[in-house]
């Protein structure tokens, strides 16, 4: 017994020395030398609450990216130091939004007052007063992705005045539109990869969401996350983000991994209930859409026909060959590419201040 007390702390002392190190390498490379630069976090009263916001950039002239996160309790703030290339072009803004991430440690479940998208809607315009106030006259660019889409279509449909552009990854038209594309694949993975008792689930299932619940339906996103190509599912992507993220201490970690739950629950009508093609049929600015071409969960094809249909001034989409969901994020440099070569041009540069 003595002999595993032992194996165990030594173990435990092994993690935290590596994870130590994995901290101290991220700092190192998320530094900014300001000014020019930017790099602040801090807490935001938005909505009567608390919420977590961090701006990052090398120079606080270039135009403002807002990152609306997916999950839809899954925080990308994680994604800070792989989205460092970004810093160069854009003022990186993220947002733990209500429910989710160090928004969720500061204030708990009950203290984070209204779950709905409606209210985050609401929150992410005293959002843009406070970014307007801090950062003013700059270009923001809305970069909204998978679960952030049921947010970034209804805010740029309201508000369209307080963004140059819109731009989606991972996009998510809607639960109900992405199944009819998703969950035939999924049986058919699960039919030739999977137990009987797997396929059997999903047949009983069904691919109409209005018919599952909560249970079901994070069931279903499990077992679809083993059939990508690579076999990298979410936790694969995310739990080396928590173990190397400088910003994030344990508490924050544990607010992550309740805040996936929390938030899909209180939300999961809504989610199961959208539809990109009824929300928003024509939006009035610039509109972007680049996905993966391998998304489980996000089909592209379901993206590239909502886009086809869509009107607005001016639109482009385009796929991400050998990317799967959250594409953008764990291939960083590539996608900067797209925003360099799509979006920027046509994004109006401020006057720089002498």
């Amino acid at each position: 017994m003595v002999t595993v007390v032992i194996a165990a702390a030594v173990l435990a002392s092994a993690v935290l020395g590596y994870r130590a190190l994995l901290q101290q390498r991220a700092a190192r490379t998320l530094r900014i030398d300001v000014p020019p630069g930017i790099a602040e976090e801090r807490f935001v009263r938005l909505g009567g609450i608390e919420q977590w916001v961090s701006l990052r950039g090398e120079d606080a002239r270039n135009p403002v990216l807002l990152v609306l996160h997916g999950g839809p309790g899954s925080p990308y703030s994680l994604f800070t130091p792989a989205l460092r290339c970004w810093e160069k072009d854009f003022t990186v803004v993220q947002w733990d939004r209500r429910g989710a991430g160090k928004t969720l440690a500061r204030n708990g479940k009950e203290g984070c007052g209204e779950m709905s998208f409606r209210r985050m809607q609401e929150d992410a315009i005293e959002l843009c007063a406070f970014l307007e106030a801090r950062l003013p006259g700059r270009e923001r660019i809305l970069l909204a992705s998978s679960a952030g889409t049921l947010l970034g279509l209804p805010l740029v449909r309201a508000r369209p005045d307080l963004f140059a552009a819109y731009v989606g990854t991972d996009f998510n038209v809607g639960v109900a539109a992405s199944e009819q594309v998703a969950h035939a694949e999924t049986l058919a993975w699960a039919v030739k990869n999977g137990s009987r008792a797997e396929a059997a689930f999903l047949s009983r299932m069904g691919a109409d969401p209005s018919r599952w619940d909560v249970a079901s339906y994070n069931r279903v996103m499990r077992l679809r996350d083993r059939t990508t190509r690579d076999g990298r599912g979410m936790a694969a992507i995310f739990l080396p983000l928590m173990l190397s993220s400088p910003a994030h201490g344990w508490r924050d970690l544990r607010a992550f991994a309740e805040g996936l739950g929390f938030c899909t629950e209180r939300l999961f009508a809504e989610m199961v209930a959208f539809d990109a093609h009824t929300v928003a049929p024509r939006v009035e600015l610039p509109f972007f859409v680049f996905q993966g071409d391998e998304d489980v969960h996000t089909p592209a094809s379901v993206a590239a026909a909502y886009c086809e249909a869509l009107e607005a001034p001016l639109k482009h989409f385009e796929l991400m060959a050998g990317s799967g969901h959250l594409g953008a994020f764990v291939r960083p440099e590539r996608f900067l590419e797209l925003l360099r070569r799509h979006v920027l041009p046509v994004v109006t540069r401020v006057q720089h201040p002498a």
